[in-house]
């Protein structure tokens, strides 16, 4: 049986009540979504049916490095398409590469604003919180291992970044901005990994599920990033008004409707954000072999790197961002003096920035270099001074 006739066994029976509890967004109210209308098939049954089809059209029919070559040109969103793809693909591109109609431009721009007044605290949260959450994220953990990208990590999180650098630009989401664009070459890239991952025998062995990145996938994704950071700048106490949170929530919706998120499942409000991560996202962290490599990997890459601090104090900031109950999963060597030292020299860095301490604490440099140099890491592989393509995997992981 081919992916698309499981995809529709699957979506039937849920349909029809066969698949017993669908799971997470299945109950989800009317007024919880962005849609205002009922939620019908929970999202772990839902992929993507205009992206998934094309791109095992074009991988089966070897279409894939040119259209990797034709799109490298293909930046920013008032771009023409490129030439060189072939018609149906290009057809696609045409109809998805769009904001929706209730996108509101006034809210994405204050959200690029935002995100360049708090860049400071969303890099070392996206990159120390959300990067190292992603490998105790079961499904995402062994997705990401068992694919092209796996096998190199420092690649892989480049791209990744430069999804979240585009969707914090300044203009993310107008003509001259590139995360639009962005956005529809990661659905892009998903649709082709749910065609290839199937295909790989250490996949297979070690999924949970026979199709990946589902719907579900891409809200608990969501919620390791956006509802993460925002439950974070909260409890951190960074000033952040209502309509900065409405905004910055806004930015994700729109980003999640992009990768082909049906709009029925897409948090309305925070408190609705809330809720739906506690669903999908708390009850499923756990340690996977896949997850503790990665986690290796994505720390190891600091080596490459002057960032100023010690492998010691990155084990800690992880656990001070996350818990130590991930520290311990993971497998990170405790050193208690950098754990004072992130307790106390990370809040004292907030105050000092944010105008409500006079004193600049002499930790201050350390902490900046650090962000620096996770930005510099991340954005520009370590300095090669341009961010990363997306391009399209043809193969999984090497054997």
């Amino acid at each position: 049986m081919d992916n698309l006739s499981r995809r529709r066994l699957l979506s039937l029976g849920a349909a029809l009540g066969l698949a017993g509890v669908a799971g997470p967004g299945q109950a989800w109210a009317a007024t919880g979504s962005v849609a205002g209308a009922a939620a019908g098939t929970g999202p772990e049954w839902i992929w993507d049916d205009l992206a998934d089809p094309l791109m095992v059209r074009m991988l089966d029919n070897g279409h894939v490095p040119a259209i990797n070559a034709a799109w490298g040109s293909w930046v920013n969103n008032d771009d023409p398409l490129p030439s060189g793809l072939p018609a149906e693909f290009a057809t696609y591109l045409g109809k998805v590469n769009k904001l929706p109609s209730w996108a509101d431009q006034t809210k994405l721009t204050r959200a690029a604003d935002f995100n360049r007044r708090r860049d400071t605290y969303l890099f070392m949260l996206y990159g120390l919180g959300s990067g190292i959450m992603s490998t105790v994220i079961p499904r995402e953990a062994r997705s990401v291992y068992w694919s092209a990208g796996g096998a190199d990590m420092q690649d892989r999180a480049a791209k990744t970044f430069t999804f979240g650098y585009d969707l914090s630009e300044l203009g993310a989401f107008k003509p001259s901005g590139q995360f639009v664009v962005t956005a529809n070459k990661t659905r892009v890239v998903h649709a082709a990994v749910r065609h290839l991952l199937p295909q790989s025998p250490g996949w297979r062995a070690a999924a949970d599920e026979t199709i990946p990145i589902s719907a579900a996938d891409i809200l608990v994704t969501f919620h390791s990033l956006g509802t993460y950071v925002h439950s974070k700048l909260l409890e951190w106490r960074i000033p952040y008004s209502t309509a900065d949170q409405e905004a910055f929530l806004h930015s994700w919706q729109v980003a999640v409707h992009l990768l082909g998120v049906p709009d029925e499942h897409i948090p309305q409000t925070w408190s609705a954000a809330l809720a739906q991560s506690k669903q999908v996202l708390t009850p499923i962290l756990t340690p996977t072999d896949e997850g503790i490599a990665l986690a290796e990997d994505l720390l190891g890459l600091t080596a490459q790197i002057d960032l100023g601090v010690t492998r010691g104090f990155l084990n800690e900031f992880v656990r001070y961002v996350l818990s130590d109950e991930v520290g311990n999963w993971l497998g990170l060597k405790r050193d208690y003096a950098a754990a004072a030292l992130v307790r106390t020299a990370w809040p004292a860095y907030i105050l000092f920035r944010e105008g409500l301490s006079p004193v600049m604490p002499g930790t201050f440099y350390m902490m900046d270099q650090l962000v620096r140099g996770l930005a510099m890491l991340f954005l520009n592989k370590g300095g090669s001074g341009t961010t990363t393509p997306i391009t399209i995997p043809t193969g999984n992981r090497p054997a």
